[in-house]
């Protein structure tokens, strides 16, 4: 369809290719564009029997949004008010949206690094969801290290994971790998890399093949293969859930900072590095979203960014990210305690009325 979306066919299974490689498959809006409407064909398509998305690229399923036009939209113009950058989060959020309810089986290749955007085109709902892990993943939602908070329904998918897991892993934005995705309920199956281009031949040339049972039993044949138990969110699942458990970030930090675990103070360093508001911001949205359904998540989530982009804490992490490169973000405000609670509020003031809202459609 794109450049970089290419579209096939093969025994009734669409199949949705990322080929941004040099990009690590960053969705631009035509990317998403291009996805939506394939998807919302072959959703009215009877022949089409489930939906795999995958990589041209070993190196990676999909790192996101693409940041560096976030930067150059959000510069451009005064304080984000861009018809393209509102355009870019009301249709990703929406095809976020629609794959949450796919009505077909929806088979993720999460393999390599799946962040940010990446998670949103792969993680479906309870009834459709196929998400396939590998040795080579390394999955995230690091949008605090940019000054941002973890977007495209992660609050709803963030908030189901056991315990505070979720909390821990929006404040922080650390890398995962399979076995703590598998753990924190963030993917279904473990293959090894080379597995997949054989579970993709099964499916395309396989006759009469039932999607969800085969891939099932192929994956069985590696149950073995990986221990969710012995991941790091396993490992330190009581750490993690009696210090993320407290009420706001600075009691986590003081949490931490009492606890001379490595684990702990690993933690605490990785947060020193994040967006003070962001972090609050971040927890707070996590907090709001264990109450609310994908469609108000993401409802929630899109007046979140347009105040985003507003603030400009986030211009300033891709800056000091992607732009100058210096690792230096002038965050703001600097310090955890210049963060007030009107700040952290003003993130969820309501932008437009509910009837007037971009995604007021969701249902």
């Amino acid at each position: 369809m794109t450049e970089y979306v290419h579209i096939s066919i093969k025994n009734h299974i669409g199949c949705i290719t990322l080929n941004r490689p040099r990009a690590l498959n960053s969705l631009s809006l035509e990317m998403i564009r291009a996805i939506t409407e394939v998807l919302l064909e072959w959703r009215a398509d009877g022949a089409i029997r489930a939906v795999l998305i995958c990589s041209s690229s070993a190196k990676a399923f999909c790192a996101g949004g693409d940041i560096r036009f976030f930067y150059d939209i959000g510069t451009a113009t005064p304080r984000g008010g861009s018809a393209l950058l509102e355009d870019f989060f009301t249709e990703e959020y929406t095809l976020n949206h629609l794959i949450h309810h796919y009505p077909k089986p929806y088979i993720a290749l999460m393999d390599g690094v799946v962040m940010g955007g990446g998670m949103g085109v792969a993680q479906a709902g309870p009834a459709s969801r196929l998400r396939i892990v590998t040795e080579r993943t390394k999955m995230a939602m690091p949008e605090v290290n940019i000054g941002m908070f973890p977007d495209v329904g992660s609050g709803y998918f963030l908030s189901q994971c056991p315990g505070q897991i979720g909390a821990y892993l929006g404040v922080t934005g650390d890398i995962i790998t399979a076995a703590d995705a598998l753990y924190a309920g963030l993917a279904d199956f473990f293959l090894p890399s080379p597995q997949l281009p054989v579970l993709t031949e099964m499916l395309e040339s396989g006759d009469d093949i039932e999607v969800r049972t085969a891939i099932c039993d192929f994956a069985a044949g590696f149950d073995n293969a990986i221990a969710p138990e012995a991941g790091m969110l396993a490992v330190h699942r009581d750490v993690i859930d009696r210090h993320f458990a407290q009420s706001t970030v600075p009691d986590i930090i003081k949490s931490l900072a009492q606890d001379d675990a490595p684990f702990a103070q690993k933690t605490l360093a990785l947060m020193q590095k994040r967006s003070p508001l962001m972090m609050c911001v971040t927890l707070e949205q996590i907090r709001r979203s264990a109450a609310l359904s994908v469609a108000d998540c993401l409802r929630m989530e899109r007046t979140m960014v347009r105040h985003c982009f507003e603030q400009g804490e986030v211009i300033e992490g891709v800056r000091a990210l992607v732009v100058d490169k210096d690792n230096a973000p002038q965050w703001s405000p600097a310090t955890l305690a210049a963060v007030t609670p009107d700040m952290i509020a003003a993130f969820f003031a309501p932008v437009w009325p509910p009837h007037a809202h971009p995604l007021r459609s969701l249902e």
